[in-house]
């Protein structure tokens, strides 16, 4: 009886491998997306030490949709931001489910500035479905701070590693996605827009989101394909939040094994590094 147990358990976790072995890039995009799935807060608890947040933009407010601080990665002092999307409806709404404000923005380059004052590596988490989109964030210069972060970031002379934790859309990620390395969870998306976005676009009806997910290329197997991603770190079977400890344990793995060639380059060599990686993206040859 034993052995009759221990065979069709063994059969069954190899259907279940050759399942999210085989998921589609929709599939992917919700499992990015579910509400057990670790946050910003989750990985700093589980990556870093002494962890401490730096609040403000010194403009504005503060916005707690996006995330930054002082951390240790084992004994290397790093800066390490990021949006967090909350977890219970109170937490959610406080957060703007993750849709940074231009202060949120600028809060990121402020503390990237700091980082580089002080000669410590960035370590950017992002999960963000995109910028928040309201009025008073365009307003205040939404469009502006996004490109401003996206400018500022290709020009910081300390290593910045990026990693795709979850969802990872339109400027909302770019804005601080600009990194020496650029790494990807196993089922997390980035993508120009939403597959619900873009399906609205292309067929005026958001239901086609499977769709649009397909032809968006946007999950990591294809992106990693296309160079535009260094590395896909893997997660436990049916995704990081079947295992948070697990995952964590993956991505530091991953982030410490591209930050310690970095720390090797001189300034100059991180900024050449970091153009060339992105003047590369959608090369394409002509006969």
């Amino acid at each position: 009886m034993t052995v009759q147990i221990a065979v069709l358990e063994e059969k069954a976790n190899s259907l279940r491998l050759s399942i999210y072995n085989n998921l589609s890039p929709w599939q992917r995009v919700q499992i990015a997306r579910h509400a057990k799935r670790p946050t910003l807060l989750d990985y700093v608890g589980l990556i870093f030490t002494d962890f401490i947040e730096m609040h403000g933009d010194r403009l504005f407010r503060d916005d707690p949709a996006m995330i930054g601080g002082l951390a240790y990665l084992d004994s290397i002092p790093v800066t390490v931001i990021g949006q967090q999307k909350g977890r219970d409806t109170k937490e959610k709404i406080y957060r703007n489910f993750g849709q940074p404000h231009p202060e949120g923005y600028r809060k990121a380059l402020r503390l990237m500035h700091q980082a580089e004052k002080f000669h410590r590596p960035i370590i950017c988490l992002v999960d963000v479905v995109g910028a928040y989109p309201g009025i008073e964030a365009e307003e205040r210069g939404q469009g502006e701070a996004i490109a401003r972060n996206i400018r500022e970031m290709a020009n910081l002379t300390v290593p910045i590693i990026v990693v795709i934790t979850g969802e990872g859309g339109s400027g909302g990620a770019l804005a601080v996605g600009v990194g020496n390395r650029v790494l990807m969870m196993e089922n997390a998306y980035y993508s120009v827009i939403s597959p619900e976005g873009c399906a609205s676009i292309l067929w005026k009806d958001a239901s086609k989101a499977s769709d649009a997910a397909d032809a968006l290329k946007l999950s990591a197997n294809d992106l990693l394909k296309f160079g535009i991603i260094d590395e896909i770190i893997p997660e436990p079977l049916g995704g990081a939040h079947k295992n948070p400890n697990e995952a964590g344990m993956n991505l530091k793995k991953a982030i410490n094994s591209h930050l310690k060639p970095l720390l090797n380059l001189s300034s100059s060599e991180l900024l050449d590094n970091r153009y060339n990686r992105f003047r590369h993206y959608g090369v394409y040859l002509e006969d």
